[in-house]
């Protein structure tokens, strides 16, 4: 904080200090986590590091209600979490929240799709159209996010908005071009061949900070801000959803390697330049970082990491390369953002979700080939499942009903159980799923969900 405001703060100890009384727990909303700074007030002081730990909650407690010192003096809120500076804006439906953190038993399953916005959706074709913009394009207008990232959650009763954006935004800001000319995927015209490529057309590490972000990705943050004045005006108040791709991902894709080509690329730049591999996985980490924290500090409730190519590098290079910057984005993020709920998603590279439950994150994210008969004993408790429903089973054309994803999204809930568990794809809607169908699994989720919550209760 500036110097004015611990001053005016210290005034503000002083009259407080011998009148303040705990807030009583049945005043709180049960249905919100208790935070930090709510909890110590709870509690009184009995050492002097006790009084000092006391009297500085007190100061944020009020910081946190005011925006200001009681002087009108400014105050920085570098170490407050974007939904903590106004608690008005804490979502009304918070069951995806408390899921991911599993503080307490929710009262039905929440539920959000991988890819919810866009291509399934007549809606999106509709306003793609009367753009003229491609879906790159749109990404750099945030009126254009903000519409997309509401679509669904108009159209669907959701527990949760994701950003409309794209795994590879990171990449552009990086100086690398990506298309998608449409048919063949996400496509890099000029990948990077090399070292010394690398070192002269990468930023190096020390520029990659939050100047770095809001500059070349502030139009991102912008939306995120906009998106959330949108959802309160439209009132809909559920958690939105921040998301960045993680740095294998990133580095498979700018060093040349798509879905449909080059597959082989990544593993050969890991085998052939390991040292430049790691630098390069250093700073994308860095970035990664900084650039997911902006969005909390935008209005992110939740945040999703996606390692969305793990399929194409084997476990031994997963472990030596992508994991240790796992790891270092959950301590970093968590420890700045205890209370902002970190899923993690290694598409394609289930034999990594044992080892990500140990690193901090909240939820792990199981795809279509995981056994959901032993996903539970894999995560060991430590965190809360996310997934795995087939997204085939929303394709008309193959046969399926209403009363079909009905059935099979009782299996899901009864596969996985109905806490600490958040309902979602094992892959993205992919464009051929019938809303209709999508609307039905939502609906099936909550109904199904709540009934199986409510007879354990009984029982």
């Amino acid at each position: 904080m500036k110097i004015l405001a611990i001053a005016a703060a210290a005034l503000l100890l002083a009259s407080e200090s011998q009148s303040f009384a705990p807030t009583p727990l049945s005043t709180r909303s049960a249905s919100r986590p208790h935070f930090s700074a709510a909890s110590t007030l709870n509690a009184a002081a009995t050492t002097g590091e006790e009084d000092l730990e006391l009297t500085r909650q007190i100061i944020m407690s009020h910081v946190a209600k005011t925006g200001e010192d009681d002087e009108g003096v400014e105050v920085d809120e570098e170490y407050l979490p974007s939904h903590n500076k106004n608690p008005d804006d804490y979502p009304a439906n918070d069951l995806m929240i408390r899921a991911a953190l599993g503080r307490e038993d929710v009262e039905r399953t929440p539920v959000w799709l991988f890819r919810q916005a866009g291509r399934h959706l007549p809606e999106y074709h509709e306003y793609k159209q009367k753009t003229g913009r491609s879906f790159l394009d749109m990404l750099s207008f945030p009126e254009d996010v903000a519409e997309c990232t509401m679509q669904p959650v108009r159209r669907y009763d959701m527990d949760a908005a994701i950003l409309f954006s794209d795994i590879l935004v990171i990449a552009e800001a990086l100086n690398i071009e990506v298309t998608m000319p449409g048919g063949v995927g996400i496509l890099v015209p000029c990948p990077l061949v090399g070292p010394a490529d690398m070192k002269e057309r990468v930023p190096s590490k020390d520029k990659l900070n939050v100047d770095f972000v809001n500059d070349k990705l502030g139009h991102v943050m912008e939306s995120v801000r906009l998106i959330r004045k949108q959802m309160k005006e439209e009132g809909i108040s559920i958690p939105l959803i921040g998301f960045s791709a993680a740095p294998w991902t990133l580095l498979f894709y700018m060093v040349g390697g798509s879905s449909k080509k080059n597959q082989h690329i990544g593993m050969e730049w890991l085998h052939s330049h390991p040292e430049a591999s790691r630098e390069l996985l250093d700073s994308l980490t860095t970035i990664v970082i900084e650039y997911m924290a902006q969005q909390v500090e935008n209005g992110a409730h939740m945040l999703q990491l996606f390692e969305a190519m793990g399929m194409m590098i084997e476990q031994s290079e997963f472990n030596e390369f992508a994991m240790p910057c796992l790891k270092k984005i959950a301590d970093e993020l968590k420890g700045r953002y205890p209370d902002v709920p970190l899923m993690v998603f290694s598409r394609g590279a289930s034999f990594a979700n044992e080892e990500l439950s140990k690193l901090g994150y909240d939820v792990v994210t199981i795809d279509g080939s995981v056994d959901r008969s032993t996903a539970r004993d894999v995560v060991g408790g430590r965190t809360g499942l996310q997934g795995n429903y087939d997204p085939s089973e929303l394709i008309v054309e193959n046969g399926k009903t209403v009363d079909t994803v009905k059935q099979s999204a009782k299996e899901l809930l009864e596969d996985l159980g109905t806490q600490r568990l958040i309902a979602n794809l094992g892959e993205g809607l992919g464009g051929k799923e019938s809303p209709e169908l999508v609307n039905a699994f939502v609906e099936a989720i909550h109904e199904e969900s709540e009934k199986m919550i409510s007879e354990s209760k009984s029982n």
